[in-house]
């Protein structure tokens, strides 16, 4: 399907040079993303785990590659991901249940990493 840590990484690249050449616009996205850190009302796999499912949703799959290997470092373990892809699969039908498969081929290749 896709090779995730090449594409991970060649994605954190690009990003850096768009940071490079607009740093408000990635620090304003940075701000919005760490919000949910600071309450800390979900813990983190919490958080991950509705980010993939809502990488999955929204078809991005940058996402999927950078959630997949957050939720696997926040301890989420298959079953778990697999249970918040199925809340997105039940949300988003049929394109939601292409991206799943994609998202757990994503999380099988950063768990070998």
């Amino acid at each position: 399907m896709i090779d995730w840590k090449e594409y991970r990484g060649a994605l954190m690249g690009r990003i850096g040079e768009l940071a490079s050449l607009s740093p408000d616009t990635v620090g304003g996205y940075m701000t919005a993303s760490g919000a949910g850190a600071k309450t800390n009302h979900l813990d983190a796999k919490t958080r991950e785990l509705i980010a993939l499912a809502v990488a999955v949703t929204t078809r991005c799959d940058g996402c999927i590659a950078v959630h997949s290997g957050r939720a696997i470092e926040a301890g989420a373990n298959k079953e778990e991901i697999a249970e918040a892809l199925g809340v997105a699969v039940a949300l988003n039908a049929g394109a939601a249940l292409v991206y799943s498969a994609r998202a757990l081929d994503a999380v099988s290749a950063l768990e070998t990493a």
